[in-house]
């Protein structure tokens, strides 16, 4: 990313962590809140559970608001009152970097995931769906709910979770699934819900004195904590179930190349953040660009002065081919002389602009 062109309003991303009971769901999100990376974290729980975490047990009736501590905040609400908390949760003196919603076990995800982006709440950006699924009993699940296809189907990232339980046929059994659907969701292993926090939200910044002046929080307590049944430290080896690229270009991208690689991203590409110079297709902007899973945002904002005009992109996923994205996107990059595409290139070039201030949702034609 351009340290030098920082978005003008910053959004907060909403993660929708869905998955049947018994999945893990909740055990992913306690693990999220222990090791969440300096984020201040904003849970709703559209249930009726409770999130465990340390001997403190938060159990939630509708309407309720409990602070953790350690910069989280948990709510327990019904669908209906999404945006009402939402907007709650949005303000300045709330201070969140992360909202993370924790779907009933029954619920129908892809409702809470159309909420989330027909909102008009300018402070949120939709920051995925996350499928949790227990490797080990899926058959048995689908067997009780085969609409679990469906959740799979609108699923940007799927956690196989319970792989210390199952067999190479039971998660090869899962993919297959997910693939059957038509889906392109990343697919990541994991074992007591321990996913890298890195795969749904980035590190929050803290200033110095902020960060010495801070309580002591769950991440404090958990540091030194072994994970339940396992001789492993929470975290470890976390970063090996995806990959990342990231990629910088001195030179402008093409807005025709650079949309055709965003319509056509891979099987298992999950975020791709960044910002991106289209240069003399609009020399006044540079492009904030946001994508997980299907979603794909672009936002313009005006160049900070005297910066330097780069793109720069971070990709992350699971089971993707590293050096052809590598290639893939500086093959996006616009030709620096005349070619036979040239007039093709800028007629399409401008009617870009108003197709790049645009967000592409899951259901919308690439």
């Amino acid at each position: 990313m351009n340290p030098s062109s920082p978005p003008r309003s910053r959004q907060i991303p909403v993660i929708v962590l869905a998955g049947f009971l018994g999945s893990g769901k909740t055990t992913l999100l306690n693990h999220l809140l222990r090791h969440r990376a300096k984020n201040r974290i904003g849970v709703i729980v559209n249930d009726f559970g409770s999130i465990e975490i340390d001997a403190m047990t938060v159990s939630g009736q509708v309407g309720s608001t409990v602070s953790l501590g350690g910069g989280c905040l948990c709510c327990a609400v019904d669908v209906s009152e999404l945006d009402t908390y939402l907007e709650t949760l949005t303000r300045p003196a709330a201070r969140l970097d992360v909202i993370v919603i924790e779907a009933s076990g029954l619920a129908e995800p892809q409702e809470l995931v159309r909420m989330l982006l027909a909102s008009d709440n300018p402070h949120i950006v939709y920051g995925g769906l996350v499928e949790v699924v227990d490797a080990a009993e899926f058959a048995a699940t689908r067997e009780c709910h085969p609409e679990i296809d469906r959740h799979l189907a609108v699923a940007d990232l799927v956690v196989l979770n319970k792989t210390d339980r199952a067999g190479e046929a039971d998660q090869l059994r899962v993919r297959e699934a997910v693939a059957a659907t038509g889906s392109t969701a990343a697919v990541v292993p994991a074992c007591y819900g321990r996913v890298d926090p890195e795969l749904l939200f980035d590190p929050a910044l803290r200033p110095d004195s902020e960060e010495k002046a801070r309580q002591l929080s769950f991440e404090d307590l958990y540091l030194e904590e072994r994970a339940p049944d396992t001789g492993e430290e929470h975290g470890d080896h976390l970063h090996a179930a995806y990959e990342s690229l990231d990629f910088t270009s001195d030179v402008p991208m093409s807005p025709r190349r650079l949309m055709a690689f965003l319509d056509s991203r891979p099987e298992g590409l999950y975020r791709i953040k960044g910002y991106v110079d289209f240069g003399a297709g609009d020399p006044g902007n540079v492009y904030a660009l946001h994508s997980v899973g299907r979603f794909l945002r672009f936002a313009p904002q005006p160049w900070a002065r005297g910066g330097t005009r780069l793109t720069r992109l971070v990709l992350i996923g699971s089971g993707i081919d590293v050096p052809a994205l590598r290639k893939a996107l500086e093959g996006c990059r616009a030709p620096d002389g005349p070619t036979p595409d040239m007039a093709q290139d800028a007629a399409h070039e401008r009617s870009m602009w108003g197709v790049l201030r645009y967000v592409r949702g899951p259901g919308d034609d690439a």
